[in-house]
């Protein structure tokens, strides 16, 4: 932390260059088999001919992989299985779905005993679908029973036959039960020969039947996948492939429809903060026991009905609501009609300050003190949780608008080329990114033991440095832009000195945030308590 002070007198330089416009308003193989692509890069990179983006880091690598390059994996796999075992696709397609697309795992079991494996899925040789040539005896379905000309009969290799009407049906409604169809087996009960894709699409009339079926088959290869997952954004339909290359536990990665996500537990991206944190925090935020502790400690029971009833104004004297209806001194919980002047009248209660006295009362008050206690620490980490997700939306919203519509005015006005103003889209995006990041800190406080004073310390400085300088950054780039958008006649000098000026607050707060980032990363491990605890920070002023 030996260039904090440098840091914040480059704040105090920024700050102090105003300038005024009034006057003049200017891994190995994976289980699908398919390599790691070692690159060593820092940035994204786009190729307009490809249908991926790669990005890299010396810590990790993944790709984002759109529904033709899924399908393309998928068919370079059942084309390796069918090549090697000299089988159809279709059979090939059986055996990976059983295998989970484990290609290396299919090999080894296929060489170790073919028999075993095709008894086992369902794929007999001789093919998927037995051609039986025309014969006037007519043959009876296995499913309705009824008799049929074998032109009527759609056979399969094991010989069962059921008229093209049952097939229908019998696929159709395991299509609309889930995935589920995709490991479906011939229809007589004693049969585990496996129903093959191509059976699918003769069988099945509804094209949106047989496209469901397609969309399950296609879906099946990224979701057995150890190293491939959905994007969970809705409507989104790309996956991403991750690998980790280096030692960093992050598993944010940004998808092509700009989600940003945890690549392990799918929720939204929260480095620096780990996977079970999170979990416990979302899982607090939506549970019930929140509500049982804001009774406790804001409510009593009503000593005849037992409801909790809280007490926001006026005396002692309660009326428990309809149709109980009993009244009772909120301090003592004793009936109304117990007291008067002897007790301590409206506002006080002589026979509770007896009784607390003598300690009948220390537990329960114990009790709900701690409630409060507990639940005041929550509100205050929560609400600065909710409050930085709120703000970090709006700035996603502000620069969608300023891309879309402010910035070509911004062009005209100050006669600027628009590649010359994306040192503003970089302060809003370095906002978006802080505010994530500074969301999820608050989880990290919640759960940091008050116990470790030294490390809360710090923390609580690291945290407060980050979140003034972020906020420096969001007022200029939030309201000083307008002055120069709203400008009648443009002043370039004034312009500059606000280019300058914007760009330091973003290379500083990505600084401050970067630091504060690899501080809870490696659990602040470099807390230096002097340093720390000799400054009041920001967060702990908000505390108080």
């Amino acid at each position: 932390m030996d260039s904090d002070d440098d840091m914040l007198d480059a704040y105090d330089d920024v700050e102090s260059g105003e300038y005024d416009t009034s006057s003049d308003r200017d891994d190995d193989d994976d289980e699908h088999g398919h390599g790691e692509n070692e690159t060593d890069c820092g940035y994204v990179v786009e190729d307009d001919d490809s249908s991926t983006s790669t990005h890299c880091s010396n810590q990790v690598n993944y790709v984002v992989l759109k529904e033709e390059d899924i399908r393309k994996r998928q068919e370079d796999d059942i084309k390796q299985v069918s090549t090697v075992f000299s089988i159809t696709n279709v059979e090939a397609s059986v055996l990976l779905l059983h295998y989970r697309w484990n290609v290396s795992k299919l090999n080894d079991e296929w060489f170790a005993d073919e028999e075993k494996v095709r008894r086992t899925v369902g794929v007999l040789e001789g093919g998927s679908v037995v051609v039986v040539g025309d014969n006037p005896r007519k043959v009876k379905c296995g499913i309705c029973f009824e008799k049929f000309r074998r032109i009527k009969i759609v056979p399969v290799v094991c010989g069962h036959s059921f008229c093209s009407t049952c097939w229908n049906g019998y696929v159709s409604t395991a299509i609309n039960d889930g995935s589920g169809c995709l490991m479906r087996k011939c229809p007589e009960p004693s049969c585990d020969v496996a129903v093959c894709r191509d059976l699918v699409e003769k069988v099945v009339s509804s094209e949106e039947d047989r496209n469901k079926y397609d969309r399950y088959f296609l879906r099946s290869y990224i979701e057995e996948s150890r190293k491939m997952k959905w994007c969970p954004a809705p409507g989104c339909e790309h996956a991403v492939e991750f690998s980790a290359t280096g030692t960093s536990a992050s598993y944010d990665v940004s998808c092509s429809c700009l989600h940003r996500f945890c690549w392990n537990c799918k929720e939204d991206a929260h480095s620096p903060v780990d996977c079970g944190t999170v979990s416990k925090w979302i899982l607090k935020n939506s549970a019930e026991a929140e509500n049982t502790t804001w009774i406790l400690a804001n409510s009593k029971a009503c000593p005849k009905c037992k409801r909790p009833i809280e007490k926001n104004h006026g005396c002692m004297h309660m009326t428990c609501g309809s149709p109980c209806k009993h009244q009772f001194c909120w301090l003592c919980l004793g009936a109304w009609t117990e007291h008067g002047g002897s007790t301590g009248g409206f506002y006080s209660c002589n026979k509770y300050e007896k009784a607390k006295k003598g300690g009948l009362y220390d537990e329960a008050e114990k009790k709900r003190e701690m409630a409060k206690n507990s639940l005041e620490r929550y509100t205050h980490y929560y609400e600065r949780w909710a409050s930085n997700e709120k703000s970090r939306k709006k700035a996603f919203g502000d620069l969608q608008v300023f891309l879309s519509e402010k910035i070509a005015k911004l062009s005209e006005v100050q006669c600027i080329p628009e590649t010359q103003l994306t040192f503003i889209t970089d302060a809003w995006g370095q906002i978006i990114e802080c505010r994530r990041v500074l969301k999820w800190t608050y989880a990290y406080g919640y759960y940091l033991p008050e116990s470790e004073h030294e490390k809360q310390c710090f923390f609580e400085y690291m945290q407060g440095e980050a979140e003034s300088g972020l906020e420096r950054l969001h007022r200029c780039v939030e309201t000083e832009s307008e002055v120069f958008q709203d400008a009648e006649v443009p002043s370039e000098q004034h312009f500059n000195a606000f280019r300058q000026k914007l760009n330091t607050l973003t290379s500083v707060t990505k600084t401050h945030f970067e630091t504060l980032v690899k501080a809870l990363e490696n659990g602040l491990s470099d807390v230096k308590s002097e340093a720390a605890c000799s400054k009041e920070t920001p967060s702990k002023k908000r505390r108080k």
